[in-house]
């Protein structure tokens, strides 16, 4: 008889809790309802304080119709094996009727008029998050707004927060096809001052797509953002913002960042991230008065080993910095390989001081660097180069360190002056299979991040600037610091100069580029180079490289 109990308490206790959906639907559904199904869905997102998700349970959002408010998910905590997923239902044909395209459709939408946030997500692990559309255009209210600019910490409004903030590390949260437009914290009709994109990040409050805390002795592990699209907010499109390590092994990818005020993306105390497959346009847009109106495609603080590739960096727009991408200081082993960076006005290559170990390799730069310093217009000159020793105001500048520079293809058309700076604090650099196919003149400029670099004893050594194509030999001033031992000069003759695809950039003259490159060594007195090698198995089109490399950034014996 013991032997018979035991045997039914065993299997009862090994069935397996079955997870729970719970469904919200503003139209059809009723706060008094149970949430567990469609046809009993709650009414509105307040309810959502009131379930107590577990692990592999689902919270869905009917799709096609507009969920006001904020939508909270905090202190959740799913597993790695059943996470916890919140995304939208389709909710029948009522709702289906109600969507004006298949975005909306496929989307529950969070109208966040009057909140802060339309998404939250604070202090929870294991979250998949899918299938949003965020938006809040209206603004708060003017009084309000001045009262908040008055306090010490400026207030903003973000489509989606995620926040860790007390100690722990914060694993697996996933965010997929989310959609933040239209999000601004001011009302329309505000206009900023020059001044503001003259200070370092805005002094007043503004909006932002995706953002990211981590404070308080909280971590970010293994966060995903893919698949997603941001527009039309007055800052940054995504930011991941904390100290040292406190975010690791992230993945951005997929996303499209177009038309916003700030940088496209940021990122300050990243370790081991991956950057992939974005595209970012117009960074730093003034086509909304709300904006900010600077910013870099994208941008790096006080990170580490970060892969960038396969991105699109275009239009970026400001009075400063507004590079395609570039590497402030505080940073190591950041590597930006097989981009496309286009028509940015801060430029292409910009590394600020105390940076070691970066690279820009297999790039393809098409008129980056058109900015014109002007006194109240603009504060720096854009720049095809840039070596920065910059490390904050008023702080003596150092570095960057062992910067790698190789088989870059850059062009700069006729009716832009190609600047180029490098700073007398820099130190170790590899320079090598580049083409400078600049059509007009170039200047070089001393570097003007608050003050002019002043004149003095040049600190530079251990440079390897050898074996790059220009087109003529004014390309590269004789000014600057450091020269090509080895210059070639010639026309590569590209297959569309002046067009915006990859494959516009093919080179036809065989003799000047094939299997002209040289192997890259590694810098004299260093011994770490690249976290990811100093050899590249392919080119920025997926060529196999074989033997001896070619010149610029397209293997031209596969390509043509």
């Amino acid at each position: 008889m013991k032997r018979l109990l035991s045997i039914f308490l065993l299997s009862v206790f090994s069935i397996p809790i079955l997870a729970q959906s719970y469904y919200i639907n503003p139209q059809l559904g009723k706060d008094s309802n149970d949430g567990k199904s469609p046809d009993a869905a709650y009414k509105s997102l307040n309810q959502v304080q009131k379930i107590h998700l577990e692990p592999g349970d689902k919270l869905l959002l009917a799709a096609g119709v507009s969920h006001w408010g904020e939508l909270k998910l905090h202190n959740i905590a799913g597993t790695e094996k059943k996470p916890i997923i919140v995304s939208s239902y389709q909710a029948g044909e009522n709702a289906s009727k109600k969507a004006n395209d298949k975005v909306t459709s496929s989307h529950a939408t969070i109208n966040a008029r009057g909140f802060y946030h339309g998404i939250s997500i604070i202090n929870s692990k294991h979250l998949q998050v899918s299938n949003f559309n965020v938006t809040a255009p209206e603004g708060f209210i003017y009084d309000w707004v001045k009262k908040q600019r008055n306090k010490k910490n400026k207030a903003m409004r973000i489509g989606v927060k995620l926040e860790a903030s007390k100690k722990g590390t914060f694993s697996g949260i996933k965010l997929d096809n989310i959609i933040v437009n239209n999000v601004y914290f001011n009302k329309v009709g505000l206009t900023r001052s020059i001044k503001e994109t003259h200070t370092a990040n805005g002094t007043e409050s503004y909006s932002f797509g995706i953002r990211a805390f981590a404070k308080k002795g909280g971590k970010f592990d293994n966060l995903v953002i893919q698949n997603s699209r941001i527009s039309n907010v007055s800052h940054t499109g995504i930011k991941l913002n904390g100290k040292k390590g406190s975010f690791t092994n992230a993945t951005l990818s997929n996303n499209k960042v177009f038309d916003i005020g700030g940088p496209g993306m940021q990122m300050s105390g990243a370790l081991n991230v991956h950057v992939v497959g974005n595209i970012i346009k117009n960074p730093g847009s003034t086509k909304d008065s709300r904006n900010w109106g600077r910013g870099s495609g994208m941008w790096t603080w006080g990170s580490s080993h970060v892969l960038v590739e396969y991105n699109k960096f275009l239009n970026a727009n400001g009075p400063a910095d507004s590079a395609g991408f570039h590497i402030d200081f505080n940073c190591d082993n950041i590597i930006i390989q097989y981009n496309i960076s286009a028509n940015n006005a801060g430029g292409f290559i910009e590394i600020l001081g105390n940076n070691y170990n970066n690279a820009y390799r297999y790039n393809v730069s098409i008129n980056d660097g058109y900015r014109i310093k002007k006194k109240g217009v603009a504060a720096q000159e854009g720049k095809t180069f840039w070596f920065s020793g910059f490390v904050g105001k008023g702080k003596k500048r150092h570095g960057p360190y062992n910067s790698y520079i190789y088989n870059n293809t850059i062009y700069v058309k006729k009716d832009i002056l190609s600047k180029i700076a490098v700073t007398r604090v820099s130190k170790g650099a590899l320079i090598a299979n580049n083409i400078f196919h600049i059509v007009g003149d170039s200047k070089a400029v001393k570097g003007d991040q608050y003050s002019p670099e002043t004149n003095g004893i040049s600190h530079i050594s251990d440079v390897h600037f050898t074996n790059n194509i220009f087109l003529k030999a004014s390309n590269w001033p004789e000014s600057i610091l450091i020269q090509d031992s080895a210059p070639i000069f010639g026309d590569v003759q590209f297959a569309n100069a002046g067009g915006d695809k990859l494959t516009d950039y093919i080179p036809s003259n065989k003799t000047l580029v094939e299997n002209k490159g040289i192997e890259i060594p590694l810098i004299v007195n260093d011994r770490k180079g690249l976290f990811k090698g100093l050899k590249v198995k392919h080119d920025i089109l997926g060529n196999p490289i074989i033997g001896r490399p070619d010149m610029g950034a397209i293997e031209i014996s596969k390509a043509l």
